[in-house]
């Protein structure tokens, strides 16, 4: 499993957007958790947003573009 993901996270950008913007998700739902809505929602998006536009620089796709196609069987 972490194979996979380093596989897609081979450009420094990437990988360096990624380390900013999964932590960022995870604050973002604890201050949605502790009630603080909007700040939690904006810090969840923003790091999400960050890991999208590093896969737009790798020129990859994101892990949840992968499960969709899949779903839907398109490749």
């Amino acid at each position: 499993m972490l194979e996979g993901w380093l596989s897609r996270h081979r450009n420094k950008t990437n990988f360096a957007l990624h380390m900013v913007g999964i932590p960022a998700t995870v604050v973002g739902v604890g201050l949605v958790i502790f009630k603080l809505y909007w700040a939690g929602v904006l810090v969840f998006a923003g790091g999400y947003a960050l890991q999208f536009l590093g896969h737009i620089i790798e020129h990859n796709q994101s892990g949840e573009e992968q499960l969709v196609r899949r779903i839907f069987r398109k490749k």
